[in-house]
């Protein structure tokens, strides 16, 4: 979502939000923080929960994919959630290489995911 480059923004940990007994959890994925932060920001006017990640890595550690978690089985229901919305361009790994794990996964393959970008570039569109 940052404007036209790739950001390198990194953050350590996670940023945790549980506020009471909301029925949507959103995990948002950006590296750039204000971007994270706006989209928290607006999942939560619609009483979403939001847990964010910097990067897909953090993500998919998150979500019980990570290489030293592979084979966790996700039966924590705080860690049960409904929708992805990451960036495209992130370091390391990018937001459809994330999708890519998600949808092979037996255990997350029905979450949908959502992949933002702010360039305008109708090969990766299309893909």
């Amino acid at each position: 979502m940052n404007s036209g480059s790739c950001s390198s923004l990194m953050e350590v940990g996670y940023d945790h939000h549980h506020h009471g007994h909301e029925d949507l959890h959103v995990l948002a994925v950006d590296d750039n923080l204000i971007d994270r932060k706006l989209v928290e920001k607006l999942l939560k006017i619609s009483s979403c929960k939001v847990t964010t990640a910097e990067n897909a890595i953090r993500a998919l550690e998150y979500l019980g994919l990570g290489d030293h978690n592979q084979h966790m089985a996700l039966t924590n229901n705080n860690l049960k959630v409904n929708l992805i919305i990451t960036d495209y361009c992130m370091p390391g790994m990018t937001g459809f290489e994330l999708l890519k794990k998600v949808k092979e996964s037996s255990n997350l393959k029905e979450v949908p995911v959502v992949i933002m970008s702010s360039e305008y570039i109708p090969t990766r569109i299309s893909k």
